[in-house]
């Protein structure tokens, strides 16, 4: 943790004369930048492998037809399929589960008192005025939701929103032109329900900005920002 917390104190420092009383948010944000470029060949191949996958819709049609009567072996066909053309549902979720790691360690990092039993120095930096270790109610408390700390949240939740509606839309439309990820996800265990909810995933993230410290509510906007931005060059 110490180690974590050096390398935001530094990025800080080189910030310093651009963002002056906001260079640790502005290192927040570097950061995510410097891990979402870490996972980008991950990203890379799960487009592929989302393309391997609607390439493969015509194939899981017929064998939707020859065991429409056979639920059963009409999922070891599809599994089956899957891995003789090498192609895994699950691999676009890779990219999202190797960042929570950083999201947890800015987490704790600003959940903390103390580091390495001193005082915890990047507590007291500030976003425009909001502390990184508050949360959205420590800025109700402080001059409510229209207060100075407070327009900084709704200037996160309006991110947020805009890109959430963004993706809400996106996924939608990819659903209705094809139907690749539903149909695939019927003959899985457990992914029929996923992809009920998928268009709304977005939706959840103003709830993590809200109750995370603002720290790691930084992270998670800068990173779903970065997503549909990804996702817009990858997808095409």
């Amino acid at each position: 943790m110490s180690v974590f917390a050096d390398l935001v104190g530094q990025l800080a420092q080189l910030l310093q004369p651009l963002f002056h009383a906001s260079a640790a948010a502005a290192a927040i944000v570097l950061f995510t930048a410097l891990v979402r470029l870490l996972v980008l060949p991950l990203s890379r191949a799960s487009a592929r492998g989302q393309k391997a996958r609607t390439e493969l819709q015509p194939r899981i049609a017929e064998l939707r037809r020859k065991y429409r009567k056979n639920p059963e072996r009409l999922q070891q066909a599809v599994l089956e399929l899957h891995a003789k053309e090498k192609v895994s549902p699950l691999a676009g979720c890779l990219p999202g589960l190797l960042q929570l790691p950083a999201f947890f360690l800015l987490y704790h990092l600003f959940s903390n008192p103390t580091i390495g039993g001193e005082a915890n120095a990047l507590l007291g930096h500030r976003l425009l005025g909001a502390p990184l270790g508050d949360r959205w109610l420590d800025a109700l408390g402080d001059g409510g939701p229209f207060g100075a700390v407070g327009l900084v949240y709704v200037g996160l939740f309006a991110v947020v929103a805009v890109v959430a509606v963004f993706n809400y839309r996106r996924t939608r439309r990819m659903m209705a032109a094809g139907r690749p990820v539903p149909d695939e996800a019927e003959q899985l265990p457990g992914l029929g329900a996923v992809t009920r909810v998928m268009p709304f995933m977005s939706f959840f993230t103003l709830v993590t900005v809200a109750v995370v410290p603002l720290a790691a509510a930084l992270y998670v906007v800068t990173s779903t920002t970065w997503s549909a931005v990804e996702r817009v060059v990858l997808y095409r």
